[in-house]
């Protein structure tokens, strides 16, 4: 949609939205998926669970979680609070979301429904393209992207599973990877604040070592100690900025 020509209407930018399934966010997730059913199709997961499971689960890693969650034997609490504990990661992508689509008269309860899309995908795609949609209609673009992309995943995981359960395990696996790989360097080239290269840099390093301490909580203390490594180096950096102004 040509935004220099005319604003259009919230169907308008639904339809826009809808038509970022084509997008290369989207492709890269969908083959994501492809991998990610595989993975279930080889722990005997049975294919309507996998398409449940794709429509209300939605983030990625958590729906791998609670797969081995499931091949492990633990039970329902276990899972639950594994599933739980990995998507609060997503928490600071709402904040940073939330306040670029939503308008004075958006009601709480719209924004809690599509936060439910807010996963890295959606995310990326955006933050890269909000600035150019009008405030007005940006709860519709959102929501044409969000809810295509789930639908869309839902309905190719319902497709492929038949044909992916003999994948080797080093092809689903490559699949999968494809999304947190595109969200790094995603990242990494938008980033506006120097610290971002920082936190990114700590995290990418601290995550291995993290992994061999403590397997459990390798992705939160990553995150958390090179998020506030970053911000202290930033910090220190400003004020040695402004004691040499």
């Amino acid at each position: 949609m040509d935004v220099g020509q005319s604003e259009g209407t919230g169907r308008d930018w639904f339809l826009a939205g809808m038509r970022g399934i084509a997008s290369l966010p989207a492709i890269i997730l969908m083959l994501s998926f492809v991998g990610f059913c595989a993975f279930t199709a080889q722990a005997g997961v049975p294919v309507e669970q996998v398409v449940f499971m794709t429509g209300i689960v939605w983030a990625l890693p958590a729906k791998v979680i609670l797969v081995g969650s499931i091949m492990s034997g633990a039970n329902l609490l276990t899972a639950f609070i594994a599933v739980t504990l990995s998507s609060i990661r997503l928490m600071p992508m709402v904040a940073a979301l939330i306040p670029e689509i939503r308008t004075s008269r958006t009601p709480t309860w719209l924004l809690l429904l599509l936060s439910h899309f807010v996963a890295i995908t959606a995310w990326v795609f955006a933050m890269e393209r909000i600035q150019t949609v009008p405030r007005q209609h940006r709860i519709a673009f959102f929501a044409g992207f969000g809810v295509t992309l789930v639908l869309a995943n839902m309905l190719l995981v319902a497709i492929v599973y038949r044909f992916v359960a003999e994948f080797p395990p080093i092809i689903a696996g490559c699949l999968f990877f494809l999304t947190p790989v595109y969200f790094l360097a995603s990242i990494w080239s938008s980033a506006r604040h120097p610290v971002i290269y920082v936190a990114l840099v700590i995290g990418l390093i601290a995550g291995p070592f993290f992994y061999w301490l403590a397997p459990e909580f390798d992705i939160l203390l990553a995150g958390v100690g090179g998020g506030t490594l970053a911000w202290v180096v930033e910090r220190a950096w400003r004020m040695k900025q402004r004691a040499g102004t």
